[in-house]
C-alpha cells in the first residue's frame, strides 16, 4: 500500500499537570485547523491525568496515596486505580529484584512507575483511536520528556526524538527515530539527586541519566528508573527489561548502549541512535 501524503502540520495541546509540561502532538495531512475531535480526546487525556494526580500525588496531602499513608483511608476505598498501580508496583519489584520498591519508605508511593503508566493508558485510550480518522497521521504525548507515540502504518511521518546531553543544558547527545513506541528519561539534569535507592535509602549517583525505549511507556518509566538505580556498571537487568534501546550516560561521560539484550558500541559517525524532545520529520 503507497505511503499517506507528507503535507504534515502539527497541532498542539499544553497544559501543566503533575508539576510538568504535558504536550499532546497531533499530526495531519493537511491543514492544521482546528478539529473538534483532536481537541476533545485531548482535553479527556488532560482530566485524567489530573484525576490520576490527585490519586498518587506524593506531595500532596490529600490525595489517596497519603491519606492511605496517614491511615485516614483504607485501600477499598480508594480510587479504583489504586489498586491497579499496586499489583503493577508488585510485579515490578519482583522483576526488576527489589531495585523498584513502592513500599520502601513503608508508605506506598509508586513514583517511578505511575507516571509512566498514566500517560501510556491516557494515550491508548485516548489518542491512539484517532488515528482512525483518515486525516491523522500521527499522534502523541510528552509528559516532561516521557512519550507514548503511535503513527498510522500507511504514514511515512517519524517521530525524531532528541536526548539531551545531562552534561550540556538544550545540547543533544542523540536521536532516536521512532514510528510508534515509548520513550522515558530518568536522571538528574531537572531536580538534582532525587532518584533513591530503596535499598540503602540515599540517592542514586554515578549515572546522569538513562534512556529506555520500549514499545510500552509503563515499561520504559520502570526501567529507565530502574537503570539509574542499579548504576553505570550493572546491565544484568537488561535480560528481563523487554526494552528495544536505550542509553546511559555517566557522571564521567562514559556511555552504554544497547539494542534488545544487546550492548553495542556506537562510533562517532553513528551518533544518530537515541535521547528527550518530541520532534518530526
Amino acid at each position: 500500500m503507497a505511503a499517506r501524503a507528507t503535507a504534515f502540520h502539527r497541532l498542539v495541546d499544553v497544559e501543566q499537570i503533575m508539576g510538568m509540561p504535558i504536550s499532546i502532538h497531533t499530526i495531519l495531512d493537511g491543514p492544521a485547523t482546528a478539529d473538534s475531535a483532536v481537541q476533545a480526546a485531548a482535553r479527556r487525556c488532560f482530566d485524567d491525568l489530573r484525576q490520576v494526580d490527585r490519586v498518587f500525588s506524593p506531595f500532596d496531602p490529600r490525595s489517596d496515596v497519603r491519606r492511605i499513608a496517614r491511615g485516614e483511608l483504607r485501600d477499598a476505598d480508594a480510587a479504583p486505580m489504586l489498586a491497579e498501580v499496586r499489583e503493577l508496583c508488585d510485579q515490578a519489584r519482583d522483576a526488576t529484584g527489589g531495585l523498584f520498591d513502592a513500599g520502601w519508605k513503608g508508605w506506598f508511593d509508586p513514583t517511578g512507575l505511575v507516571k509512566g503508566w498514566a500517560v501510556e493508558d491516557v494515550a491508548r485510550r485516548h489518542l491512539e483511536p484517532l488515528l482512525t480518522d483518515p486525516r491523522v497521521a500521527a499522534v502523541g504525548i510528552n509528559a516532561g520528556g516521557d512519550m507514548q507515540l503511535f503513527t498510522h502504518p500507511d504514514s511515512s511521518w517519524i517521530w525524531n526524538v532528541g536526548i539531551t546531553d545531562p552534561r550540556a543544558s538544550g545540547e543533544i547527545i542523540a536521536t532516536l527515530p521512532v514510528s510508534t513506541g515509548a520513550i522515558a528519561t530518568s536522571g538528574t539534569a531537572e531536580r538534582g539527586p532525587h532518584i533513591i535507592d530503596p535499598r540503602t535509602g540515599r540517592p542514586t549517583t554515578g549515572i546522569l541519566s538513562a534512556t529506555v525505549a520500549a514499545d510500552s511507556l509503563t515499561r520504559a518509566d520502570l526501567w529507565a528508573t530502574t537503570a539509574m538505580i542499579a548504576g553505570f556498571d550493572d546491565l544484568s537487568w537488561l535480560d528481563g527489561a523487554g526494552t528495544s534501546t536505550g542509553l546511559l550516560v555517566a557522571a564521567d561521560g562514559r556511555t552504554r548502549r544497547w539494542l534488545g539484550r544487546t550492548e553495542i558500541t556506537v562510533t562517532a559517525h553513528d551518533q544518530d541512535f537515541l535521547t528527550g524532545v518530541v520532534g518530526g520529520a
